[in-house]
């Protein structure tokens, strides 16, 4: 199903500069009158395209928050501070921008009467005991961030069932794709670094921890899906419902770049999730959402610097027959 087209509409986009947001931006402002709020501190300029609202402030601040928002149809919140380890050192600061900013946010939103899409995390479920994890799997997170994110994700269905703001909150799992950069970039990222240098590609740990990788593309067209679905006040994981060890990741990633890197082991992150991995279900049946690249495909295109091949429509969702069940934030 192809994602419904949202137009004539005026929409916000915060953290619009960085890498999911800009790629939002992309897929909106042909159609719409698109602005963004961004510090720029990790967001580039260069990702904006011309004919966008570009307010450089921070979500923190009430006032270029009311400045950007005033008015506006729908909010994507993708403003955030988004390093788990970041998040430990300093949890009160994380706090601020994560949570407290979002509470600004949503107000803003409930004044606006504009309905908000919010960029959850797949953090908030902690170390799963059952896989695939589904929305009703119990929440413990293990990070000041996953609370965070967690705190949001109730915030958000709350303001839908108390002040009727129309909101949805996504899960993300595993994001990647073009503009993924900075220390905090994704595993990914950095495998394609050290393969494209031919250093040594690096796994922290045995390599037998796995995740669900899902393709910038996929996670646009699940936030159209959100803007515009009639089932609101709820929160969905978005995955690609398929899991791939780090070492198996390590394997393609090397083979697509054709590299001669090693592939060696380190000491694992302490508190590292071990297994994470999606049940998409409910996205399907309310969101009408499958991911349709495979992570073959996603990663050959980053490669490339082309576009991913994706699935057909009568084809269903992108498949991986190839790679055992398994999912590295």
């Amino acid at each position: 199903m192809d994602s419904p087209a949202i137009r004539d509409r005026t929409v916000l986009v915060t953290g619009g500069a960085g890498f999911i947001g800009s790629h939002l931006v992309d897929a909106l402002h042909p159609h719409n009158e698109v602005r963004v709020l961004d510090t720029f501190t990790t967001g580039t300029r260069a990702y904006l395209p011309d004919g966008v609202t570009v307010i450089e402030g921070d979500i923190r601040d009430p006032i270029a928050l009311q400045k950007a928002a005033r008015g506006v149809d729908i909010i994507f919140h993708h403003a955030a501070l988004v390093s788990v380890s970041q998040s430990v050192e300093a949890p009160r600061q994380s706090n601020e921008t994560n949570l407290e900013a979002s509470l600004l946010l949503l107000e803003q939103a409930r004044q606006e009467d504009a309905r908000v899409v919010v960029a959850s995390s797949a953090a908030v479920y902690g170390h799963p005991e059952d896989l695939p994890v589904s929305e009703t799997t119990p929440t413990k997170p293990s990070s000041p961030y996953g609370v965070q994110k967690l705190a949001l994700d109730q915030y958000t269905r709350l303001y839908e069932d108390l002040y009727d703001v129309e909101t949805v909150a996504l899960r993300y799992f595993n994001v990647y794709g073009p503009r993924q950069q900075g220390p905090y970039s994704g595993v990914i990222s950095t495998f394609l670094e050290q393969a494209r240098a031919d250093e040594p590609i690096t796994i922290e740990g045995d390599g037998k921890q796995s995740r669900d990788f899902v393709h910038i593309s996929d996670v646009v067209r699940a936030n159209l899906r959100a803007a515009t679905t009639d089932a609101v006040g709820e929160a969905y994981n978005i995955g690609t419902g398929q899991q791939t060890t780090i070492e198996e990741l390590a394997e393609t990633i090397r083979d697509a770049t054709g590299s001669s890197s090693p592939i060696v082991h380190c000491e694992p992150r302490p508190g590292d999730i071990r297994h994470s991995g999606a049940d998409t279900s409910k996205a399907t049946r309310e969101l009408g959402f499958e991911a349709r690249v495979g992570l073959e495909s996603g990663i050959r295109s980053l490669v490339g610097e082309g576009q991913p091949a994706v699935a057909d429509e009568e084809d269903g969702p992108a498949q991986n027959h190839h790679w055992e069940s398994g999912s590295y934030s």
